[in-house]
């Protein structure tokens, strides 16, 4: 059988049960896609190389230690990971704020009280917390499609072949996703403003 026609699951399938090529092969298959996501959020090409790393290092540990059960879904997977891994960067740099001023950054906008920010990472940390529960009410299907759009950006072209769907029901599915979390979100009476 060609790699070309060999499923990302039987590949996981396959290292799983030894064979080393077949991650070589999932890496080499999703490597565009996973480090054009990470570089077009950070920005920096030997930043983006490390996050790169980082990023199938974990996803090799989370097989071996059989932390994968997403069931044919693995560049979502992959892209979730890659997700968290880039919002772990920005965490640990946030602390190392640069004091000259940039397109992103001036030093004025930070100025104020601590309490401020400190009082706004809390509420901004609330509405995740609260969105993510919302999140979890909606379907397996409109969750799958919300998560891949928003968490992994993928279009809805990529969601429609990663879950074998025409791209008008990935629209559907994101339609009535949205629909239902401003439902959810009236009848538990949840704010979600990001301060």
């Amino acid at each position: 059988m060609r790699v070309q026609n060999i499923t990302d699951q039987q590949l996981v399938s396959a290292f799983l049960s030894g064979d080393s090529l077949s991650i070589e092969r999932l890496i080499i298959r999703h490597k565009d896609k996973v480090f054009g996501y990470i570089l077009s959020k950070v920005k920096d090409i030997d930043v983006a190389n490390d996050i790169f790393q980082e990023v199938f290092i974990k996803v090799i540990n989370k097989l071996n230690e059989g932390r994968y059960n997403e069931e044919g879904k693995f560049i979502a997977w992959v892209m979730r990971i890659s997700h968290n891994m880039v919002i772990d960067h920005f965490r640990k740099n946030a602390r190392v704020r640069m004091v000259r001023p940039t397109d992103e950054f001036n030093i004025f906008d930070v100025i104020g009280g601590a309490e401020d920010c400190t009082e706004d990472e809390m509420v901004n940390a609330q509405v995740v917390k609260d969105l993510k529960i919302l999140i979890s009410h909606l379907s397996e299907e409109q969750r799958s499609v919300l998560e891949m759009r928003y968490y992994a950006d993928m279009t809805f072209k990529e969601i429609a072949e990663e879950c074998g769907i025409s791209i008008n029901t990935a629209l559907g599915r994101m339609r009535y996703a949205l629909m239902n979390l401003r439902k959810l979100k009236e009848k538990h009476q949840v704010n979600l403003a990001v301060q």
